[in-house]
């Protein structure tokens, strides 16, 4: 019986410990696949986080965004940057924002910057402003100078032709070697034009005798009359004014012989995607901002008194002059 029972009692505790020996192994697989499971949501949770982020770094953050501008060329453009960089820095610090001035070298590339989206605000003439505004739905002429609502030509002639200043046409530019500035300039070639037209009857091409030139700029057209390069022309009243004030031009070589009546001319156009790059109701805030400013340096640049809101119907006129003037040159 003693010895039964002591078997037997061996046979109960080896039983027992290899019970003991499973329910350890089973609590150990347990914390295991608990552990996996744990990391696992961890790793997902992660993973989810990671998604948020990528989903946030997606939509606009306004703080990274940069508002680039550019301007036509009407003028020297190798100084266009240093110009322009008061209008920058005064947006900048204005609207809280970043802005980059991107020159373009001819009148063409600064409606195909703001056409591309590579610029989104550009100081525009009457010409190309209704171009750019054309080429993208929901532009908006937003800005002009105070001068820009009553703008003129100035034909100019080289004193060795002895014309002088008269309240009519002078029809004997015709016959003269001319040169306008650039063929998609409003003061400086569509708007002298136009009035040629209503003066004469004429295109340009039927008007003069001789082959005309196109300068490519305001001041490169007093140049070339003051030199005697070319015996008369067409520019901005502003460049001719402000030429004579600094002495680069001189009015005993080159006089003006005729102002043309008044139109509308440069303006700031506004791109629609500033409201996306930064919030809605920003093109309202751009408008006020340059409506309000009264900083020299700005005003200096851009050659104005004072900036006024327009709006695109401001500049109808020359839309509808631009169907009636054309160049193949």
């Amino acid at each position: 019986m003693g010895t039964h029972y002591t078997v037997l009692g061996r046979v109960e505790y080896g039983m027992i410990q290899r019970i003991r020996n499973d329910i350890t192994k089973l609590t150990m697989k347990a914390k295991q696949i608990l552990m996996s499971a744990a990391l696992g949501g961890m790793a997902l949770s992660g993973l989810t986080s990671c998604g948020k982020k990528a989903e946030e770094s997606t939509t606009t953050d306004s703080s990274n965004a940069v508002l680039r501008f550019s301007a036509i060329p009407d003028q020297d453009t190798s100084a266009q940057a240093e110009l322009y960089k008061p209008v920058a820095d005064y947006l900048s610090k204005t609207l809280n924002i970043k802005v980059e001035f991107v020159a373009s070298p001819n009148y063409p590339a600064s409606v195909e910057k703001f056409k591309g989206g590579d610029v989104q605000l550009a100081w525009f003439g009457g010409v190309t402003g209704v171009q750019a505004r054309d080429a993208v739905k929901g532009a908006e002429a937003i800005i002009a100078g105070a001068e820009d609502l009553k703008f003129k030509s100035y034909f100019i002639a080289n004193t060795s032709t002895s014309l002088t200043k008269s309240e009519s046409f002078p029809e004997a530019i015709k016959d003269l070697k001319f040169t306008y500035g650039s063929s998609g300039s409003t003061s400086g070639c569509i708007m002298p034009s136009f009035y040629i037209m209503e003066n004469s009857g004429k295109t340009p091409q039927e008007f003069f005798s001789q082959d005309f030139g196109f300068s490519g700029a305001h001041d490169k057209t007093a140049e070339l009359v003051q030199n005697g390069t070319y015996q008369a022309g067409v520019l901005s009243y502003t460049v001719y004014e402000k030429g004579v004030k600094n002495g680069t031009i001189d009015p005993t070589k080159s006089t003006v012989i005729w102002e043309t009546p008044e139109y509308a001319d440069y303006n700031f156009t506004a791109h629609p995607v500033l409201n996306e790059q930064f919030g809605e109701d920003f093109i309202t805030k751009l408008q006020d901002a340059l409506a309000n400013c009264e900083d020299e340096a700005v005003l200096k640049a851009l050659s104005r008194s004072k900036l006024v809101k327009v709006d695109n119907s401001t500049f109808e006129g020359i839309a509808e002059v631009m169907k009636k003037v054309t160049f193949d040159k």
